[in-house]
């Protein structure tokens, strides 16, 4: 698991959702994400791996939170490094919030 620490990763949780951020450690399930966001809903990528891979292929319909600083995620059930590629696509996703 240390070969995720400090990658920029997709990180499932089982209860709590998907997120995306740097990985900054690991104990068991429990996992702490710097400069997270909630990936609520995404489109243009089958599955999360894909997402990883290749980001979004329609960033405009995607649903992913404001940037939180520091984020624990107590029932961690997947971690997916992101390629360069993807993490560029992803980052350029606009907010997703109330208006």
């Amino acid at each position: 698991m240390e070969k995720f620490i400090g990658k920029k990763c997709l990180v499932r949780g089982d209860r709590s959702g998907v997120f995306y951020g740097t990985v900054e450690s690991i104990n068991g399930q429990n996992v702490v994400i710097k400069n997270a966001r909630g990936i609520y809903y995404w489109s243009g990528a089958n599955a999360l791996s894909e997402l990883a891979v290749n980001g979004t292929q329609n960033p405009n319909d995607c649903k992913f939170t404001v940037v939180v600083e520091t984020i624990g995620i107590l029932d961690c059930v997947e971690i997916i490094p992101c390629t360069k590629d993807a993490i560029k696509n992803i980052e350029s996703v606009k907010v997703w919030a109330k208006k």
